[in-house]
């Protein structure tokens, strides 16, 4: 891998990981789907799906902003989360899957957050108020479904407490 030399290098190497890590969740997103039991829970992966479709094009949209390639840069963290996700599904009964599969998405969304703050950090100080804009609305939207998979893990955890 090359050396990166100057704020602007790195700052495109980031976005170019958090590219690798919107692919990488909107192709685990489809798997959660199919396998998640609850309605509310299907249909809210099935919405952050296409939601992190135009998450990649405003990461696109920034990298073209600053000149740089759309090159991914793969995200180990992304890449455990759903590795660690997948092994767990291999372990639970069926009454679990959507516990498991709310934990994953919850892991990814924080994740994801940390991210976008700190590359909206990096922009705002190179001056890029596009490339804010672009981020910010992605910031936004992982918040919101944060929120929500919140609150579908909340009802989960009180329905598994009332099985126990």
């Amino acid at each position: 891998m090359a050396q990166l030399s100057d704020p602007q290098e790195l700052f495109a190497h980031k976005l170019g990981t958090a590219l690798a890590a919107e692919r990488k969740v909107h192709t685990e997103l489809g798997k959660m789907e199919r396998r998640a039991q609850l309605p509310e829970l299907k249909q809210g992966f099935a919405r952050h799906r296409e939601e992190t479709e135009q998450q990649i094009g405003n990461v696109e949209q920034a990298l073209q902003a600053i000149g740089a390639p759309a090159t991914a840069h793969e995200d180990l963290l992304a890449n455990a989360i759903a590795q660690q996700t997948e092994e767990l599904l291999g372990r639970v009964d069926d009454s679990l899957v959507d516990a498991v599969l709310a934990g994953g998405a919850a892991h990814t969304e924080h994740h994801e957050i940390a991210t976008y703050e700190g590359l909206i950090t990096m922009a705002g100080q190179m001056g890029q108020e596009d490339v804010v804009a672009l981020l910010q609305e992605n910031l936004e939207q992982e918040q919101r479904t944060l929120r929500e998979i919140e609150a579908v893990t909340e009802r989960l955890a009180q329905q598994l407490s009332r099985t126990a």
